[in-house]
């Protein structure tokens, strides 16, 4: 019998059988990993509480025919706060809603969980605006994941960080004011420099600093038009969870 020892966290379970359920986890070392947990919704079972979605645990998995099943999880962090919250869970499940676009079977993602950690910490443990925290989600994730927009400089002449610059969705970055590179995409949307410099934050600055800045509730906005865009049209999809909060 092969066993699996990861960290992982649930982002999805579904209910199979009289008592049992399957989970999804994401992983450290093996990406996305579909495991069986045996009588996880029986209330005195051991692994009731482990197996829930947000639960972020040390697994012990063992190999079966078709999937793996669940042996043990000593939990590191549930994430009560937001379970008990359906805002902050809203928020989360469209998280999660991403990684499972991004992160793959077998394929290890550490920087896409440890992003998704910070932020489930940033949404349960501070009073940071959630509208900023999953602005910096959407482009960080897309940015680990190979997506990154070019924001160093202009990408047509290289101007410095200091110019005014707009957004290009078609180019996936920056244009600076000069007329040629402002024509090379009229569609490209103008940018305050508190957005610019917060999207170069996003994009670059190491992830124990990633979270250290705010903005004033209309570059949030002018900056949310930006990241939400640019996320739908890298996946190619649109990401609904959001839209719940609209109707409470």
């Amino acid at each position: 019998m092969s066993f699996l020892r990861t960290e992982g966290i649930v982002v999805r379970e579904v209910s199979t059988g009289e008592a049992d359920k399957i989970i999804t986890l994401l992983t450290k070392g093996q990406g996305r990993v579909t495991a069986l947990v045996k009588g996880g919704r029986r209330p005195r079972s051991r692994l009731s509480a482990a197996s829930q979605v947000l639960c972020y645990g040390d697994w012990v998995l063992y190999r079966g025919r078709d999937l793996y099943s669940v042996n043990s999880c000593d939990v590191i962090e549930p994430f009560y706060e937001i379970r008990n919250d359906v805002v902050k869970l809203t928020y989360a499940a469209h998280f999660t809603d991403i990684l499972m676009e991004l992160i793959q079977e077998n394929q290890p993602s550490p920087g896409l969980l440890k992003l998704l950690l910070n932020s489930l910490h940033m949404l349960a443990k501070t009073e940071k605006n959630p509208d900023l925290i999953t602005c910096i989600f959407e482009l960080r994730a897309t940015s680990i994941a190979g997506y990154a927009p070019h924001v160093q400089s202009c990408m047509n002449c290289g101007a410095a960080p200091e110019k005014t610059y707009s957004f290009s969705f078609r180019e996936c970055g920056f244009l600076c004011d000069r007329t040629d590179c402002v024509e090379r995409d009229g569609s490209a949307v103008l940018l305050s420099s508190g957005a610019s410099r917060a999207i170069q934050h996003i994009v670059y600055a190491p992830m124990k600093e990633l979270f250290g800045f705010g903005l004033s509730q209309e570059v949030l906005q002018e900056l949310a038009r930006v990241t939400g865009r640019y996320l739908r049209e890298r996946l190619e999809r649109d990401f609904t969870k959001l839209d719940f909060l609209k109707s409470i």
